[in-house]
């Protein structure tokens, strides 16, 4: 019997505890998923096996979030981005700034696995 391929989706937080709590979260409902701890390693991540939606942090060491949307948006322009963020050290909303680079969603931490799970459900319809 032929079964729908579940959707991929990367989840990029250098927190660890972050990162694989929400990967086993969404891999429990169904969810083929991947960590990356960064955003270069995101993007290798991207090329080895391609997601259809990556789930970013803004504040990452190595390569930001911020820099990791630009680069999804520039080279994997169908690939859906949902960009999270906490409180920021500067007032700036790195946030809406996510949107404008290319983030089809936005949420802010702390946030509760539903509105995540209702953000994965919108863009992936969206594609």
């Amino acid at each position: 019997m032929w079964q729908a391929r579940k959707p991929r989706v990367l989840i990029v937080d250098d927190n660890d505890d972050n990162r694989s709590t929400l990967a086993d979260l969404l891999a429990h409902d169904g969810y083929d998923v991947g960590v990356a701890a960064e955003g270069d390693e995101a993007l290798k991540a991207q090329e080895a096996s391609p997601f259809d939606v990556v789930v970013t942090d803004i504040f990452m060491p190595v390569r930001d979030g911020i820099e990791t949307i630009r680069l999804f948006r520039a080279r994997y322009p169908r690939t859906r981005i949902i960009a999270v963020s906490g409180s920021n050290p500067v007032n700036v909303d790195y946030l809406a700034l996510s949107m404008e680079l290319g983030a089809d969603r936005i949420l802010r931490k702390p946030f509760h696995v539903t509105a995540l799970k209702v953000a994965l459900e919108e863009v992936l319809r969206a594609t």
